[in-house]
């Protein structure tokens, strides 16, 4: 069982980075521009183990405390390789000091309370000894205003990356974005794009652009994306029982 899961991830990830790199070159961008974050959200760390061992290192993770669990366990398991963890899901400020722990950086970044908690909570974790680096932070942006979905407009960006600039502990990388379910996914991305060309004109160091999962990644690097989210073109579909 446990070599036919192998078999099944390199399979399906070799597949999924033949796509990335099929749309960075359709897109006339250069090999590499684009990097492939593998969403394990809700599948076991020995699924993330087989991915360190077939060359996966980094990975994206949703839910606290059990990624953090999971990630721990996964680096007993392969204590020799290192690997980075990007907190990709809505997180609630009480979590904020569990996630600063192990996350390199926080793709959904939404509103100047969350901007505070995980300030305050990243500089507890450096001034502790738990993290060496600045937490990575990338503001959401909401295309279609709905409160529902998470997000900042347009408007309120400028707030937010003054508020994450004033927190030593952070540092602010770029811009988010999930592809609404009521516009076309290209026309998604290209709106989106032509916010981000916007907001790095004020702010040039923020050029990470979070953009495209399994079903809209070519849209995506079409339009910038610096970084694509795939979890079920790789994983497969989300198990009945979760961790």
């Amino acid at each position: 069982m446990t070599d036919s899961r192998r078999d099944a991830l390199s399979a399906a990830l070799s597949a999924a980075q033949a796509r990335v790199a099929d749309a960075t070159r359709a897109a006339g961008r250069a090999d590499g521009d684009v990097t492939l974050l593998v969403v394990t959200k809700f599948f076991p760390a020995s699924d993330v183990v087989h991915l360190l061992d077939l060359g996966v290192r980094e990975v994206g993770e949703s839910r606290e405390p059990e990624a953090g669990r999971k990630l721990a366990e996964v680096s007993a398991a392969r204590p020799d390789v290192s690997f980075d963890a990007d907190m990709i899901g809505t997180v609630q400020r009480k979590k904020a000091r569990s996630v600063a722990r192990w996350a390199r950086r926080v793709h959904s970044v939404d509103s100047l309370d969350l901007i505070d908690a995980f300030g305050g909570a990243a500089a507890r974790c450096r001034d502790e000894g738990e993290r060496t680096s600045p937490l990575g932070v990338l503001l959401q942006l909401s295309l279609d205003g709905d409160p529902s979905r998470g997000g900042l407009v347009e408007a309120d960006l400028a707030d937010a990356a003054d508020r994450v600039a004033s927190h030593d502990a952070l540092c602010l990388e770029g811009l988010m974005v999930i592809a609404p379910l009521d516009i076309e996914a290209g026309a998604a991305m290209q709106q989106a794009a032509a916010v981000r060309e916007r907001f790095i004109v004020s702010h040039p160091e923020a050029r990470e652009f979070s953009a495209g999962m399994s079903g809209d990644l070519e849209e995506a690097i079409a339009a910038g994306s610096t970084c694509v989210r795939v979890g079920t073109a790789i994983m497969g579909p989300r198990p009945i029982l979760s961790l």
